[in-house]
């Protein structure tokens, strides 16, 4: 659903931080709405209509009473379902503790209660939980015991059937409560050094207040690398991951930039880190320190891609520029690109490959090295 300017205003103005000549800003903004059903209908898409009818509230704006009534029974319900996913997690993460599993919870609850300073301002959405590969099974037998069932497909050594996955999906019937178990951050494929797991997490674990009880949680500077990693790979197509960066830059204002910039050179995540704090720069107007500001806006290509997304993230959302090159890859370091082109994935040829360059049957070896420079000048499936 495309947006009108004054909507797309309006929602941006609600993902920067509050301040007095934003609220008045937002005043105004609100006189401008036409057709308040529309502004509802895209805060939902981009999972921001607990955050807009907390802002609105806060200041006061008049809001047409149909509308009112809508963003407050939508605040109203999402608090009870953050609580809900507060409880359970607490739950689970105490189970985990007596069975001496290592557990990080994610995003969703303890994000909104570390950065947010509110459960309810972001969407309840499911519970993901960081755990080592070899406890999956045991982890998954406690929340089986919980009510859970797995819903990923797997394979008889425990592994997901589906290739590059990562985690296992349960879903609890009796009141669709979903959790993920992962035990690997990735952005697309295994081989490229961005995937991070447990034994990265450990060291930068810190905790947060989650309904009055102390959980697990990342320090910001894992959690904006994680938050950067996880919007790049769904191409930053929801609003509300860019609110959650510029949120977290916001509450942490003496992040460790240096930390932040080696470990995103040492794990491959330079480009996704770069795209996201480009991105909350320019949508939220999150501050972000010069010399950051300035490393990131001089690579051509992700400043570019954050242009696009900028453009076109209300008309639509997850689209990426055409190239040469898959979004994906754009986003990979020298090395990770040469080892995406190396991987047996890509270098494994097929039809296109074969129609591309008749070669005799005895020559067919040859399609190894055709395929690479296929892929390269053909945006068209693999």
């Amino acid at each position: 659903m495309a947006a009108d300017g004054e909507t797309c205003d309006l929602l941006r103005e609600i993902a920067r931080r509050p301040d007095q000549i934003g609220d008045l800003r937002i005043i105004e903004l609100a006189k401008t709405i036409r057709d308040w059903d529309a502004l509802l209908k895209i805060g939902e898409q981009h999972y921001v209509l607990s955050l807009l009818s907390k802002r609105l509230a806060q200041i006061g704006v008049a809001v047409p009473p149909e509308a009112r009534d809508r963003l407050q029974a939508a605040y109203e319900h999402n608090y009870v379902q953050c609580m809900a996913n507060a409880a359970e997690l607490i739950a689970l993460l105490s189970a985990f503790d007596r069975e001496e599993i290592a557990a990080i919870p994610f995003k969703g609850v303890v994000l909104a209660a570390s950065t947010y300073g509110d459960l309810a301002a972001r969407p309840a959405g499911d519970l993901d939980i960081l755990i080592r590969r070899e406890d999956r099974a045991r982890a998954a037998a406690i929340l089986r015991a919980r009510g859970y069932e797995l819903h990923t497909a797997v394979q008889h050594n425990g592994d997901p059937a589906a290739p590059n996955t990562f985690e296992y999906e349960l879903a609890r019937p009796s009141d669709g409560r979903l959790t993920e178990l992962r035990w690997r951050f990735d952005l697309a494929h295994p081989q490229f050094k961005s995937a991070l797991e447990m034994d990265w997490a450990l060291p930068h674990r810190q905790t947060t207040v989650l309904a009055g009880a102390r959980v697990p949680n990342l320090d910001p500077e894992s959690t904006l690398l994680t938050l950067c990693l996880h919007g790049s790979k769904h191409r930053w197509s929801r609003l509300i991951w860019i609110c959650d960066v510029a949120q977290l830059l916001a509450s942490s204002p003496g992040l460790n930039w240096d930390f932040v910039l080696r470990e995103a050179r040492r794990t491959g995540q330079w480009r996704s880190l770069a795209l996201g704090v480009l991105l909350a720069h320019r949508v939220a107007a999150a501050d972000i320190p010069s010399f950051v500001l300035q490393r990131f806006d001089s690579i051509g290509k992700v400043r570019q891609l954050a242009q696009y997304i900028d453009d076109h993230l209300f008309d639509a959302p997850g689209w990426t520029p055409p190239g040469l090159l898959p979004y994906t890859v754009q986003l990979l370091g020298f090395r990770d690109r040469i080892g995406f082109l190396l991987s047996p994935s890509v270098l494994q040829p097929n039809e296109r490959d074969y129609a591309m360059l008749k070669l005799p049957r005895s020559l067919r070896g040859l399609y190894y090295l055709v395929r690479p420079f296929r892929i390269l000048f053909d945006r068209s499936p693999r």
